[in-house]
């Protein structure tokens, strides 16, 4: 049945489309567009019964879905084009995970009960058929300078919120679900700031010594939109890999250091292009890849490929991205269809772009790791904002596309190249 509906979908539908048509239109004339063809700046092709130009050096975006990279001239006759491949011929999805912000908008500083937990976060390991709809949970968030003093207090034990316990990461851990912990977000930047001054090394020991203790990866998210203190976060991140090397075989839980970037490149630039250069190249990896976040509503293949193609005209310029080094961040709601509908969903509308973008400039193999979603659970008090409790859980969008996708549940190791 699914593959019924790719099919319709990507072949059916558009033929449908062609034999109504009762407009007359001029013939297409130039080269059917190919997604392992160069094009120049100039260059002209045919996609989709429209004539396409490139506005700038290009290969592998598909005309339509960039408007930086194709200017659309107009519709023209002739042959349909063929379909897209199918997923399963496409470069696997590996990372399909959610940052989980808990019951209390993200600072998990209320201690969980587990039949409750459970009750309110079921279809995250069981989509239906006893299998996960994720194969990653980010729980959201440590708070910097707690981590740096490994505070405890009322709603703190040894650097930790009281609600991220043991219990909540064996509850996705013994499911092969791959946990991590998120160490800022956008309502700590401040002391992010206040710990890098203090004592960077120590706060990236005390970071690691967490992950060593609960069995979890870590997560910089660190928002600082100009000046990010770029000194010091180098330190943090050397004093983790001090004692937790670079694993590319994903093993060892605790060697899982990521960070999160913004959708596209325009912002967090410094952090962008520090990060880019340091931290994420493939013949050199610091990190293991990097988030392109949400910001005010779900990322596109429009931000990702300013991560792909970089920023050249900036100055200094941002580098490229391998594509197997990030993963692109779209919204999770209770209502909405990336829970609620996966044939109607984000996640299905950009398969295509996720799991064949081909590398410009950096990388070999095509295609983003995948998809991040924010966010289980409550991670807003907004009017209206829906979290992925019951009765709005995320089974018939997370759960049918883990399954259509065929996610590797555990995680495998990520591709390196």
């Amino acid at each position: 049945m699914k593959k019924f509906k790719y099919i319709f979908k990507n072949v059916v539908f558009p033929m449908f489309a062609l034999f109504a048509s009762t407009v007359a239109v001029a013939e297409c004339t130039v080269p059917a567009w190919d997604t392992a063809t160069s094009y120049a700046r100039g260059d002209s092709v045919s996609y989709a019964n429209h004539e396409w130009r490139a506005k700038r050096s290009t290969e592998g975006v598909v005309p339509g879905t960039h408007k930086p990279t194709w200017a659309d001239r107009g519709e023209c006759s002739g042959p349909v084009d063929p379909p897209p491949p199918p997923p399963s011929e496409m470069t696997p999805i590996q990372i399909f995970g959610v940052w989980h912000a808990g019951n209390h908008y993200a600072d998990w500083t209320l201690e969980r009960d587990m039949v409750e937990f459970d009750q309110a976060n079921h279809w995250l390991i069981d989509r239906g058929d006893g299998n996960p709809s994720v194969n990653l949970v980010i729980l959201s968030f440590l708070q910097p300078l707690d981590v740096l003093n490994l505070t405890n207090d009322a709603t703190t034990v040894n650097g930790v919120p009281i609600g991220m316990t043991q219990d909540i990461v064996d509850y996705f851990g013994n499911e092969g679900i791959r946990v991590m912990m998120s160490i800022g977000g956008v309502t700590y930047v401040d002391f992010w700031n206040e710990a890098l001054a203090s004592d960077p090394v120590q706060l990236g020991l005390n970071a690691a010594t967490i992950a060593s203790e609960f069995g979890v990866g870590m997560e910089i998210d660190y928002e600082q939109s100009t000046d990010p203190d770029l000194v010091g976060l180098q330190m943090f991140v050397d004093a983790y890999r001090s004692v937790h090397p670079y694993d590319a075989s994903g093993e060892n839980p605790a060697a899982r250091l990521t960070i999160d970037l913004a959708a596209g490149g325009r912002y967090l630039q410094d952090l962008n292009r520090y990060a880019t250069i340091n931290w994420l190249d493939n013949d050199n990896p610091v990190l293991d890849y990097a988030n392109a976040m949400v910001h005010r509503s779900s990322g596109t293949p429009s931000h990702w490929q300013e991560h792909v193609e970089g920023k050249p005209t900036y100055n200094p310029v941002i580098p490229p991205k391998a594509p197997n080094r990030f993963t692109g961040g779209l919204y999770l709601k209770g209502n909405m269809a990336n829970c609620t509908d996966f044939y109607a969903s984000e996640q299905w509308e950009h398969a295509e772009y996720i799991q064949s973008v081909m590398p410009s400039g950096e990388g070999v193999t095509p295609g983003m790791l995948g998809y991040m979603f924010w966010a289980a659970e409550t991670p807003s008090a907004r009017k209206n904002y829906k979290p992925t409790v019951p009765p709005n859980t995320c089974e018939d969008g997370m759960g049918v596309a883990s399954t259509v996708f065929d996610i590797a549940i555990p995680m495998e190791p990520l591709r390196q190249e």
